[in-house]
């Protein structure tokens, strides 16, 4: 089992930046990738970004390409995501992901570990 443990949430203004942790423990050694999904208020999980431990690979929503950037420690087991620009839009649950193997980046039911989620809310 891995735990997975955010950080970092908040309530912001409009262009604003945050930057949400992560931290992993357990068995980390079975997590090939971590990633943050987001949910906001009766809508579907929506993949935000991802990277994988052991290369410098990153993948982003569109949405969120050129104003979040994702990177990890691996000596931590920690996993950070770094939100500039913020907008009302990104107002949402956050929640940290793993899985265990490679596949469909954006699908959410391939990550087998979720964290509990933590609240960003940024106000206009």
């Amino acid at each position: 089992q891995v735990q997975l443990v955010e950080s970092g949430g908040g309530l912001v203004q409009a262009g604003d930046s945050l930057r949400l942790s992560c931290a992993a423990s357990g068995r980390t050694s079975s997590s090939v990738a971590m990633g943050w999904f987001r949910q906001a208020g009766g809508t579907e999980r929506e993949f935000v970004a991802a990277i994988r431990w052991s290369a410098s690979n990153t993948y982003y929503a569109d949405s969120v390409k050129g104003r979040f950037t994702i990177s990890r420690d691996n000596a931590k087991n920690t996993v950070y995501l770094q939100m500039n620009s913020l907008k009302p839009e990104d107002t949402a649950v956050y929640y940290c992901v793993a899985r265990t193997y490679y596949g469909d980046i954006n699908n959410s039911y391939e990550y087998r570990y979720w964290g509990q989620g933590i609240q960003v809310t940024v106000s206009s």
